[in-house]
C-alpha cells in the first residue's frame, strides 16, 4: 500500500472583498511508497507550497483526495478526516518544515526541541540528549541554545525549524524550501539528515529551488508546469 496518494487534487482561493474565486492549482496527481522522496519543482507562484499546506491541512482542499496510510488510523483521506484526527497526525506522524519560524514566545531554542520530543511521550532525560544531538548536528551555536529564537538570523531560525521537525522521526515529512536561506555547509547538514530519515523509512515531499541539491536524493520529481511525475530512481527495499 502506498504511503501517500494524491488524486485529482485542487485548491481555490476566494477574495471576498472582490467577490472572486481564483483557482490556485488543479489536477495534481502523484504517489509515494514508504521511504520515498518526491521533489516538487516549478516557478514561483505555481502552487508548490499550496500542495504541502493542503497535505498538512493548513489549507482545506477543494477537490480531489489526499490518501495517507496512517499508522494510527489506517488509510485516511486528509482532505476529509476530522480536525481531531488531523491534530493527532501532526503531533505524532506528519512533520512540516517551512521557511518561517512560528513558535511559542519566550521559549528557548533548546526547550523548543525538547518539547517536540516530550509531546511524543519521551522522558525528560532522553528528550534533552536527543535535542542536543539535533542542535549539534545542524551546527547551532551552543551559546544560542538557551536564547529566544526571535533574536536569531533567518538561517538560524530555519535550522531550528528543521531540528524540531526531524528530531521526531516523522513517518511523513513535508519540506517547504528547507535550504532557502542556508549556506552550503548547512545545506549539506540538511541533506545528511534527509538521507538518515529516508534510511529509517520516513517518506518525504519537498520543494527546492536548488535543483543541484536534489540530485541523487529524490526518487521522484513532480513538475508543476507539465503536471507529470517522473521516477528518478528506484528506492531500494521499498514495498508497493
Amino acid at each position: 500500500m502506498k504511503m501517500l496518494d494524491v488524486k485529482e487534487f485542487g485548491k481555490r482561493f476566494t477574495i471576498h472583498h472582490l467577490g472572486k474565486t481564483i483557482p490556485a492549482i488543479e489536477h495534481i496527481n502523484f504517489s509515494l511508497d514508504a521511504g520515498e522522496f518526491i521533489g516538487i519543482i516549478g516557478k514561483s507562484g505555481s502552487g508548490k507550497s499550496t500542495i504541502l499546506k493542503s497535505i498538512y491541512r493548513s489549507y482545506l482542499p477543494d477537490s480531489g483526495n489526499i490518501f495517507y496510510n496512517s499508522e494510527r488510523f489506517g488509510l485516511v483521506d486528509l482532505a476529509n478526516i476530522s480536525e481531531r484526527e488531523m491534530l493527532y497526525l501532526r503531533k505524532y506522524e506528519i512533520g512540516y518544515v517551512s521557511q518561517f519560524l512560528n513558535v511559542m514566545p519566550r521559549t528557548t531554542c533548546r526547550q523548543l526541541v525538547i518539547n517536540a520530543l516530550l509531546e511524543m511521550g519521551e522522558t525528560e532525560e532522553i528528550a534533552l540528549v536527543e535535542a542536543e544531538k539535533a542542535l549539534t548536528h545542524f551546527e547551532m551555536d551552543p551559546k544560542l541554545w538557551d536564547s529566544y529564537p526571535n533574536t536569531f538570523s533567518g538561517g538560524e531560525k530555519l535550522r531550528l525549524n528543521i531540528a524540531m521537525a526531524t528530531v521526531k522521526n516523522p513517518r511523513l515529512l513535508l519540506l517547504d524550501e528547507p535550504t532557502a536561506s542556508l549556506d552550503q555547509q548547512s545545506k549539506v547538514k540538511v541533506r545528511e539528515m534527509i538521507e538518515k530519515l529516508k534510511n529509517r523509512g520516513t517518506t518525504l515531499v519537498g520543494i527546492f529551488h536548488d535543483i543541484e541539491f536534489m540530485e541523487g536524493l529524490c526518487d521522484k520529481v513532480y513538475d508543476m508546469q507539465t503536471r507529470e511525475m517522473t521516477v528518478v530512481k528506484e528506492t531500494v527495499g521499498n514495498e508497493s
